[in-house]
């Protein structure tokens, strides 16, 4: 019951943007003012009026000297994880350790009992489809708020490659991120890009509702998440095929996903036709040769190298689950002479 009324009050506090954490302090979503405000004092500030000449000199004490390049900026320290910070993303951990990770996929549920129940049934991650389905990012952020540290980790497939669609999955608390059609080596830059914070990437530190569930991990969210973020990307087109070796060997891949519908779809060709194989071939080769997990359908969990899979939607497993529990006793219904039920003639 307590459990029950901690997700209905962190739901409700998400709701109105201010999330406040177990300390008592308050977690505000993108706020500038309150990143300034802790700073007390601004010594090195420029003073009224003076031109300061910034972009061409640095102040005594700065790393980067010379005129400012962003090419050659040399990275602070300020967001490193802590010595020795041990991953606490158990989807991150087991897939770096060659197991078979799999992600229960919720289509179109939106109630977050139903998310709970699949979050908690076994999976290792959930597939929260939102390239497909209508779902917006409110409903997604609710849902995932609702049993935070469920067996399942968080997890989604955005629509596209896409800073805002992106920023959206991450503020919400997604651990496990899938972004589909990458058609090439330079849109699978800006995959990575958007998905992590710097150096890595350009992700942007405005806050969302990751920072209250992952408070209290340790190292910090911000310091640690570049670590624990697990990034799916999937090739579903010729155009992919053609630079999937490239793709899958940018630093923060996690794995790579050889999509078995698409790539049929955009080929003319369908599972064991020589050319249809020979493109799951190509996705099975660069995982190979990046040293990234490799990951298809569920129905594939027998194929060599293949570690991490989509499972079925939320219908599927209520079906197949009532089959297990039933037994014998599964779909034995009399069928009536006349009636809705008779048999169809």
């Amino acid at each position: 019951m307590k459990r029950l009324l901690f997700s209905a009050a962190f739901v409700a506090a998400v709701g109105l943007g201010t999330v406040y954490l177990a300390t008592g302090a308050a977690f505000s979503q993108a706020n500038e003012d309150d990143v300034a405000a802790r700073q007390a004092k601004y010594p090195l500030a420029a003073k009224a009026g003076e031109d300061t000449h910034a972009i061409d000199k640095a102040p005594a004490g700065a790393l980067n000297q010379g005129k400012f390049d962003d090419k050659t900026w040399k990275f602070g320290h300020a967001y490193d994880a802590p010595a020795g910070s041990k991953l606490w993303n158990p989807a991150k951990i087991k897939m770096l350790a060659g197991g078979m990770v799999t992600g229960g996929t919720v289509f179109s549920a939106t109630d977050p009992e139903i998310y709970c129940a699949m979050a908690n049934a076994g999976y290792d991650f959930i597939w929260t489809e939102h390239q497909h389905d209508a779902r917006d990012w409110k409903t997604t952020q609710r849902m995932w708020a609702a049993c935070p540290y469920a067996k399942a980790v968080p997890g989604v497939r955005v629509a596209y490659t896409d800073e805002r669609e992106e920023q959206h999955a991450l503020d919400a608390g997604a651990l496990v991120l899938v972004v589909p059609t990458v058609r090439s080596y330079e849109e699978a830059l800006k995959a990575r890009d958007w998905a992590y914070f710097p150096p890595l990437g350009r992700r942007s530190n405005g806050g969302g509702q990751a920072f209250a569930l992952y408070n209290s991990v340790p190292g910090g969210y911000r310091a640690t998440i570049n670590d624990n973020l697990v990034l799916i990307l999937m090739i579903e087109t010729l155009a992919g095929l053609k630079d999937a070796d490239r793709i899958a060997k940018i630093p923060g891949v996690t794995a790579v996903f050889a999509a078995s519908g698409d790539l049929g779809n955009h080929s003319g060709y369908k599972q064991n036709d020589a050319d249809y194989e020979r493109e799951i071939n190509i996705v099975h080769d660069a995982a190979l040769h990046a040293g990234v997990r490799l990951c298809g359908p569920y129905a594939w969990r027998d194929r060599p190298d293949f570690t991490c899979f989509q499972a079925g939607g939320e219908t599927g497993a209520i079906a197949r689950g009532v089959k297990d529990e039933l037994g014998k006793d599964w779909n034995s219904q009399p069928v009536p002479d006349v009636g809705p039920w008779a048999k169809k003639k």
